[in-house]
């Protein structure tokens, strides 16, 4: 084997082991596999490519890895109950109390409860603090 194919099974490994445990460690390995993989087309010499090999590894941890956290975290807050409904206002359709009731928002039809003993009438709108499971806490705007 050439050193240009050996940087790429390492690169090619690097790139499985991420698909399976997806943390995005792995991924800075495979950049840093594929960047080496070429550089071996230029120079022969296995201890300078190794060097090379480590420092583009450490690079691409300093710079590759906050992007992605950064991404994650980005992710997490735009999809999910969270971005969507939550401390959005709907409009209560059936009267909520603490133990019934039902609002509307985005033309979908949702079971809503109040966290405190009051009741919110049909045609009030109402902040939605929190879910569990299938119901919306709501407090009246």
């Amino acid at each position: 084997m050439t050193l240009w194919q050996i940087f790429s099974v390492i690169a090619v490994i690097s790139l499985i082991l991420e698909i399976l445990v997806p943390l995005g460690f792995f991924l800075n390995f495979m950049v840093a596999g594929i960047l080496t993989a070429l550089l071996s087309l230029f120079v022969n010499s296995w201890n300078a490519l190794i060097i090379d090999f480590i420092i583009l590894s450490l690079l691409s941890v300093w710079l590759i890895r906050p992007l992605l956290l950064k991404h994650r975290e980005d992710k997490s807050k735009e999809t999910g109950m969270d971005g969507k409904y939550i401390g959005k206002v709907a409009k209560v359709i059936i009267p909520v109390t603490k133990n019934s009731g039902a609002i509307t928002i985005y033309d979908e039809r949702w079971d809503a409860r109040t966290l405190h003993n009051e009741e919110i009438p049909e045609g009030a709108e109402v902040k939605i603090l929190k879910n569990d499971s299938l119901i919306l806490y709501v407090e009246r705007v």
